[in-house]
Parts: structure tokens; C-alpha cells; sequence
């Protein structure tokens, strides 16, 4: 007997669920990634249940155990129930499908071998592995095998969806499944953006991706979701790149997720001089938006960061490949590309300044000491995401010499980092300098109008203060009339000064 599956150890909630079934008496299976995942061991809180007449069943469910009710396709009749434990506060997702002959049929129609398992409900102690098509054998074999030949026309989805699982879980797929998806990767296209968002960021989130990455351009599926990649193939760099544009892109995100191991004993001389691994880790271990960690975004911001290469490309007359305006324009091609996926508009953003900015750290001037002012606008211009552009010019300078790597201009690159976060962290003024002076103070002690000089000037205050030219509120008064008497403002002054001598008194 299959006792785990409704073990109120493993799930009180499914106990609840399976409750509400049995006692309604309706003939309803537990499918898919479920069973796989408690076969295999694995912590899931999102549950197939298969039965007749799903829509409704997971209405009067939701009701019963107030759950939030959420219509997936009305006309195949699939459903979700999201369901909160009230002993530990988490979420629990159950997807309602509706079978419309038997068992059998519904799992015909399913993806891949693994998830076409099911178990009764409704029959005691959970009932006995419905496996027709010897899933249970291929979760031992680690063998990721579609049900039928027409799984990827039915839904093109799991094209990427079998590489994914494949990545999640350490399997491999097999030949005849495997060459289904070479003859028929153009099937993506047809994917709803925010599918394929979903997928490419689950294999993303996975600590060994990059090699995933090769394998789904290997298949024609990574061209087929960018197809602004094809174009960086074969596109040569300067003699520092020990690779071309694309397997330079692919090998970034190879290098964060080798940084982001930087923390773990036993490293080689590369890592063991990344500098406050701790700090840098846990930031990108943070949520960024919509379950996505901003590691995940960083590995988006590496596939793309040199995606504008190919259109920026000249040669100089001494033969050197230069990429002028790359990354501004990359910015723009990788915002059309997130729009294309559905990120969200934050994400988008979040990239987009990642891959404006990812050579920034290396332009904060020549030598491992910038200036306060130097910091200060590296901190204001790149704003929430300075961190993970960090990161991602880290793993840019990994990936431009490979095996070529000279651990000397390696110490140097990380004690710049070294010495930017040891800024940050012990002279908080640079990045947020204290307010000394307002926008009224300017309007009212200078006679200025509301308009854009009042930001600029305030900004200027800002940047004067985190560089320490500044400290204090009579200075910024100080500073402020200064430049009010340069020589580009005069005009300005001047007929604002005349405004006032026209005045009544």
C-alpha cells in the first residue's frame, strides 16, 4: 500500500482535501509531480489531483476550507485550489484536473513517463501506483521519456519543460524524446511568453544551469526563445576574450554560479579571493519579485549582458574589435526580450540596469581606489540592483579569460571590490548623505523658481557632501551660491534679478 501519500505527517492539508473527497465520494486520483516528487523523496507543496467535474469540486472546496479559488482553463476544466497550513503559514497549491473517461485516459495525455503515475483517494491507505506507462521504472533510471509521440505538439511548452526537470532533478533524457525535440523546437515560438518565463527562470534557479544552456542551444530551443542570441555566434572579441560573444554570454552565468560557491570551505585560489563572499551571496539569495531570487535575474542579466555586440561591432585601424554603446543598447534589446517573456516590470528594469551598467565597476578609474565621488554616483546610478552588478562583473571578468585567467589582474579586480564595499559599509554618508538643505530653502533663500535647477542642485549638494567637500548646512548654502554665480548659471541669476528690481515694493 502507498501510505505516504496521505500521511498526516507528510501533508494535513491533503488529509483535509482527501477527506472532502471521500465523503463526497468522488473517484479522484493524486497525478504528476507529486507522486514523483514524494517517490523521490522531495519536499513539494503543489499537488495534482485528478477527478470528474474539477471546476466545480474546487469551487465548493475553496469554500469549505477557505481557500482562494483560481480558474486555470475553463475549457479543459482545470482549476487551483491555494490552501495556507495553519500550523507552519505555508502555501500549498492544488491542481484540479478533470478526467473525462478513466484514469488511463487522463494519464495518456500527460508529459513525460514520470508524471503519468497516480494513486486513489478515495480506495483505504491511499491505494496502489496506477503506472501504465512504467513511470515508477524511469524514476529509478533517471530517465525523462515523453507518454506518447504527439507530447510536445499537444502542449510545445514541455520542450523546455523536459530540459528543466532534467535540470532540477540530475536526469537525462532519453534518445527517442530527445530527437523529438530537435525536429520540433520551433514549437516554442508558439509558447505564451509567460510560460516560457516560467520555465527558463525555474532551470535558471537551479545551481548548475549553464551547462542546461548549452544543452537547450544544442537542441535549437535557446535561439528559438532569443532569437537575438544567433547573431553573437562567431562574433570575435579582442584578444583578453578567450572566447566568441554567445559562449562568453553562456560562460558568465557558469561563472555565478561558481562565485556563488565562494562561501563553501575548500576553495581553489580563484574564489578564496572573492571578496565578502557572505555579504554578496546573501544578497543575491534575496526574493527580487514574483518568487524569483535575484541570482536568477543576475543569470538573465549574463545571457544578455553582451547582447548588442554584433550591432555595435567596428574595427579600428590597428585591427581591434570595439563594442561602443554595447551595453546601452543591450539595455534596449533585453527590455523588448523581458516584455516578450512577460517580466514584470520591475524585473525588466532590474536587468535592463545590470546590463547598462555591468562594466561600470571597471570604468571607477585606474588604479583600486576611486573616489568618494566616484562611489557615491556608482551607488546612485545603479540603485537597488549596485550589488548584483557587482556580482555579474565579477563573473564578466572570469568568463573574458577562461582558462587565461592571470590570478594578479584577478587580486586587483576583487580588491577594487574589496575596497568599494569596505566604503559602503563603513562610510554610510557616501551612498545616503545626511539632508542639510531642501527645495523650499532654495526657492525661498535664492528667489528660484520649482523646476529641474532645483533638483540639479540638490543633487550637486548631495554629490559635494558624499565626496566631503561639504558637511554641513552653511556650507551647502555656500556651495549652492556658488554655482548660482558660475558662469553658465549668470544668465540665469540675472534675470531673475531683474524680475525683483521690476517688482513693487
Amino acid at each position: 500500500m502507498i501510505k505516504p501519500f496521505t500521511d498526516e505527517k507528510t501533508n494535513s492539508l491533503l488529509i483535509k482535501v482527501s477527506d472532502f473527497l471521500t465523503s463526497r465520494n468522488i473517484d479522484s486520483y493524486l497525478v504528476g509531480g507529486y507522486i514523483r516528487d514524494t517517490l523521490l523523496g522531495r519536499p513539494t507543496r503543489d499537488i495534482d489531483i485528478a477527478l470528474p467535474q474539477a471546476l466545480e469540486v474546487a469551487q465548493n472546496l475553496a469554500k469549505v476550507l477557505d481557500g482562494k479559488y483560481v480558474e486555470l482553463d475553463k475549457v479543459n476544466g482545470v482549476a487551483r485550489v491555494v490552501l495556507t497550513d495553519p500550523a507552519q503559514g505555508n502555501r500549498w497549491y492544488f491542481d484540479f484536473s478533470t478526467i473525462k473517461i478513466d484514469i488511463d485516459e487522463n494519464l495518456s495525455h500527460r508529459d513525460f513517463t514520470i508524471d503519468a503515475i497516480a494513486v486513489s483517494l478515495i480506495e483505504p491507505e491511499g491505494g496502489y501506483l496506477i503506472d501504465p506507462f512504467q513511470g515508477q521504472k524511469d524514476l529509478e533510471r533517471g530517465l525523462i521519456r515523453v507518454v506518447s509521440k504527439t507530447a510536445f505538439q499537444d502542449d510545445p511548452a514541455r520542450l523546455l519543460r523536459a530540459v528543466r526537470l532534467a535540470a532540477e532533478y540530475g536526469f537525462v533524457i532519453d534518445e527517442e524524446t530527445e530527437a523529438l525535440i530537435r525536429t520540433q523546437s520551433q514549437l516554442i515560438c508558439n509558447v505564451a511568453g509567460e510560460r516560457v518565463r516560467e520555465e527558463l527562470c525555474r532551470l535558471l534557479s537551479t545551481p548548475n544551469s549553464a551547462p542546461f544552456l548549452c544543452y537547450l542551444d544544442r537542441l535549437g530551443l535557446l535561439t528559438a526563445i532569443f532569437p537575438e542570441l544567433e547573431l553573437t555566434k562567431g562574433v570575435e572579441q579582442p584578444w583578453e576574450h578567450y572566447w566568441d560573444v554567445f559562449h562568453h554570454s553562456i560562460e558568465t552565468v557558469a561563472a555565478i554560479e561558481r562565485l556563488l560557491k565562494a562561501n563553501e570551505p575548500d576553495q581553489d585560489q580563484v574564489l578564496s579571493l572573492v571578496p565578502r563572499p557572505s555579504v554578496l551571496i546573501q544578497h543575491l539569495e534575496q526574493e527580487a519579485g514574483s518568487g524569483l531570487t535575484r541570482s536568477t535575474l543576475v543569470k538573465m542579466a549574463a545571457i544578455l549582458h553582451d547582447i548588442a555586440k554584433p550591432q555595435t561591432k567596428s574595427i579600428e585601424s590597428n585591427g581591434r574589435a570595439r563594442f561602443l554603446g554595447h551595453t546601452k543598447e543591450g539595455a534596449i534589446i533585453t527590455g523588448h526580450i523581458l516584455q516578450r517573456l512577460r517580466f514584470s516590470t520591475r524585473e525588466t528594469k532590474m536587468v535592463q540596469k545590470m546590463v547598462e551598467s555591468h562594466l561600470r565597476l571597471w570604468q571607477m578609474g585606474d588604479d583600486n581606489k576611486p573616489t568618494r565621488r566616484a562611489i557615491y554616483r556608482y551607488f546612485r546610478d545603479t540603485a537597488d540592483v549596485s550589488m548584483d552588478i557587482i556580482f555579474l562583473a565579477l563573473a564578466d571578468h572570469l568568463a573574458t579569460y577562461g582558462p587565461k585567467l592571470d590570478l594578479e589582474d584577478w587580486k586587483q579586480s576583487t580588491q577594487l571590490v574589496e575596497y568599494i564595499l569596505l566604503q559602503q559599509e563603513k562610510e554610510e554618508s557616501i551612498i545616503t548623505p545626511t539632508k542639510l538643505i531642501d527645495g523650499y530653502d532654495l526657492m525661498n533663500i535664492f528667489v528660484l523658481k520649482p523646476g529641474p535647477q532645483i533638483g540639479e542642485l540638490l543633487e550637486a549638494v548631495r554629490e559635494a557632501q558624499a565626496s566631503g567637500e561639504i558637511a554641513t548646512r552653511e556650507e551647502a548654502l555656500a556651495f549652492v551660491h556658488s554655482r548660482l554665480s558660475n558662469v553658465q548659471d549668470k544668465l540665469y541669476v540675472t534675470s531673475l534679478s531683474q524680475k525683483d528690481t521690476s517688482s513693487p515694493t
